[in-house]
């Protein structure tokens, strides 16, 4: 049985419905709260399912019957404030589970972030060394907190100290696709846009605030989560595969680029229009991401990653325009 934390939410239910499609056991931990995230799993045969405060118990219960971790789980709004409660759940839960997996031989795939590269002065380059962690700058509480855990990990091997037989770290990009319908203004913004578009209403995007990048060629590396489950279950597949790696498609496309790509896929005409950005976020909003992904192609995996223009068609026909967009 494979548990897997976070498992309703967005990437966490995608990842569970490939394994439960490939026919594995699958156990969830996560907390569905009185809203609608239960319907991200409505769809899949499931070995268990549990709330994050039942987790300790559960895995002291049996550990035997675990064959693998793979934790998505965390706090990831970025606009969070408390950092107790980040830095206890994306920091605190993340260190227990690798000494779990470490003392019980099991494999263990976590989710990092792009947002640990800041303003990415420093590059985007999956250094996981101490002194390559050591220059990023994260803009937010949740990219620190994911960088702390990076950080401790990096220390932790090369220190030499105890760890799972097989481990990775995923620094997701910008990642869109369908069940990130419960994630509210975090979702991404083709899921933000498409509901407009139907409703005939303009598109809308941030102005932009930097010499030299005019309104809508904010640029990021946009990444369809079929294609982060595909990386995340061929690392666990390798079985000897360990490291941080990027997980994005290695090229930025403008905020531009996938509007028009939105409005394409949804058959409408719509204007682009666009607006102030809140100044809260204003000094932390990166205005440009691109993984380097030559580290995950020097290991093998050799798979292209979805055009965004293909990624956003699949995307709006295939769930967005449909009457059950649950994957």
């Amino acid at each position: 049985m494979i548990l897997v934390t976070g498992g309703a939410g967005f990437i966490g239910s995608n990842i569970v419905a490939a394994l439960e499609e490939q026919g594995a056991d699958v156990a969830v931990c996560d907390g569905l709260g009185s809203e609608e995230k239960w319907r991200n799993l409505a769809k899949r045969r499931l070995a268990d399912v549990f709330p994050p405060q039942a987790l300790a118990e559960r895995l002291e219960r049996d550990p035997g019957s675990i064959a693998a971790v793979i934790h998505m789980g965390a706090i990831s709004s970025t606009t969070a404030t408390d950092a107790d409660e980040v830095a206890g759940t994306n920091f605190g839960l993340s260190k227990r589970l690798w000494e779990w997996c470490a003392l019980h031989r099991k494999p263990f795939v976590y989710a990092s972030s792009a947002a640990t590269y800041g303003d990415g002065t420093a590059g985007f380059v999956d250094d996981w060394s101490e002194e390559g962690l050591s220059r990023l700058r994260p803009l937010n509480l949740y990219g620190w907190s994911k960088h702390l855990f990076d950080r401790f990990v990096s220390h932790r091997i090369a220190a030499g100290g105890v760890a799972p037989p097989q481990w990775a770290g995923l620094k997701f990009f910008n990642v869109y696709g369908p069940n990130e319908y419960h994630k509210g203004s975090m979702r991404s913004v083709v899921a933000q846009l498409y509901p407009r578009l139907r409703a005939g209403e303009p598109v809308r995007l941030f102005e932009s605030y930097r010499e030299g990048v005019p309104d809508g060629e904010q640029k990021r590396d946009f990444v369809f989560v079929e294609d982060c489950v595909d990386v995340a279950l061929w690392l666990l597949r390798q079985g000897t595969v360990s490291g941080i790696f990027n997980l994005g498609t290695g090229r930025a496309r403008s905020f531009l680029d996938l509007a028009r790509a939105t409005i394409q896929s949804a058959e409408v005409d719509a204007e682009i229009q666009f607006i102030e950005m809140p100044e809260a976020i204003r000094d932390k909003y990166q205005y440009f991401t691109e993984a380097s992904m030559s580290r995950l192609r020097q290991i093998g995996y050799n798979r292209p990653f979805t055009e965004l223009e293909a990624g956003i068609a699949r995307y709006v026909q295939a769930f967005l325009s449909a009457d059950d967009p649950y994957r």
